[in-house]
């Protein structure tokens, strides 16, 4: 699979980026305000009881801060945090020997939590509801299950596809959240702060027109920057060069990156919609199968932020391009198509 420069998902390169952006308090955190005035009350509950907290999902698209606000869950209740990923619990035994080894008060966040096998999802139940771990013995009619007591824990999940996970084991999380993406306003605070923690010299424009770039994601928003900034430095001969507006657009047009965010993919996925399915509907297959690309890239990539712009409609029947995605290919709208409003 090809990696974009806009895919809000991270890649094992940008690690020691993101520890070194990854705000270390509420107050640090911009944005999702919904989600942080409800955390903050239940973790004032809490703490007030002496208790741990309900079990918490955190859902949305890739880049949003899931990851970000379980470390910052953990720092606020002053407990261990204890990160693991849905692709490595591949068994039962695999889940059994991370909640044995929980200490009182542990957090265990979960990310991709849509990729648990469901038998694993299953050992959870008991888990998350009873803290108890239920193992059985033997086989057959001589089967019998042994209940051993787990320490009073905390499960943060986090996933972007929701309806991936059973309707148990969501029933079971006390507390579920919606990331949403970002406001332009917030990515160029994002981008402020950003700047100032790696030494970088921007202007507002620049951070403007990064952050109408970003596709409402601070990670991409974050990785536009890193990449204006080497080329700042290259063509001025010096460390200390800053990002001025010229070079952000000047950079974003090299890396094929439109005002908006688009990249090649997300056009060339709105013009075959267009331009072989006639505006659609369109099915995924169809629209992997034209372009030779991955399914999976195109939905959980692609899809979420053409949504998020009105560029595209999914239908029962397929995938539709709207007005403003003729509007943005710069192609004529089709005869009885209703015309975007100025």
């Amino acid at each position: 699979m090809r990696k974009h420069i806009t895919d809000p998902a991270s890649g094992p390169e940008e690690i020691d980026l993101e520890l070194t952006l990854r705000p270390r308090s509420f107050s640090e955190y911009v944005g999702q305000e919904p989600v942080k005035r409800n955390l903050s009350v239940s973790m004032a509950a809490a703490r007030m009881r002496a208790d741990v907290l309900e079990h918490i999902l955190l859902a949305g698209p890739p880049g949003l801060g899931k990851t970000t606000l379980a470390h910052l869950i953990a720092r606020e209740m002053q407990a261990n945090l204890r990160a693991t990923s849905g692709p490595a619990i591949e068994r039962v035994g695999d889940l059994a020997s991370i909640l044995t080894n929980l200490e009182d008060q542990d957090i265990l966040f979960i990310d991709e939590a849509h990729r648990l096998p469901r038998v694993v999802e299953e050992v959870l139940y008991p888990a998350m509801e009873e803290r108890s771990l239920d193992i059985v013995l033997g086989k057959g009619t001589a089967a019998r299950t042994l209940k051993l007591p787990l320490p009073r824990f905390t499960l943060i999940a986090a996933t972007t596809r929701s309806g991936l996970l059973s309707s148990p084991l969501r029933s079971r999380f006390g507390q579920s959240f919606r990331l949403a993406f970002y406001a332009e306003e917030e990515i160029e605070q994002i981008l402020a702060r950003s700047a100032s923690l790696l030494s970088i010299t921007i202007d507002a424009p620049a951070r403007r027109t990064i952050a109408c770039a970003s596709r409402m994601t601070p990670r991409v928003a974050n990785r536009l920057l890193k990449r204006l900034r080497d080329l700042a430095q290259v063509e001025a001969g010096n460390a200390d060069a800053a990002i001025s507006q010229q070079i952000a657009e000047r950079g974003l047009q090299m890396l094929g990156v439109d005002e908006r965010g688009l990249e090649e993919l997300d056009r060339a996925v709105l013009a075959t919609i267009i331009e072989r399915f006639h505006g659609g509907p369109a099915g995924l297959s169809g629209i992997a199968a034209v372009l030779n690309e991955d399914e999976g890239t195109i939905e959980d990539v692609v899809e979420p932020y053409l949504l998020q712009l009105g560029m595209l409609e999914r239908t029962a029947r397929g995938r539709v391009a709207t007005p403003a995605a003729y509007t943005h290919l710069n192609l004529p709208l089709p005869e009885g198509q209703p015309t975007l409003l100025p």
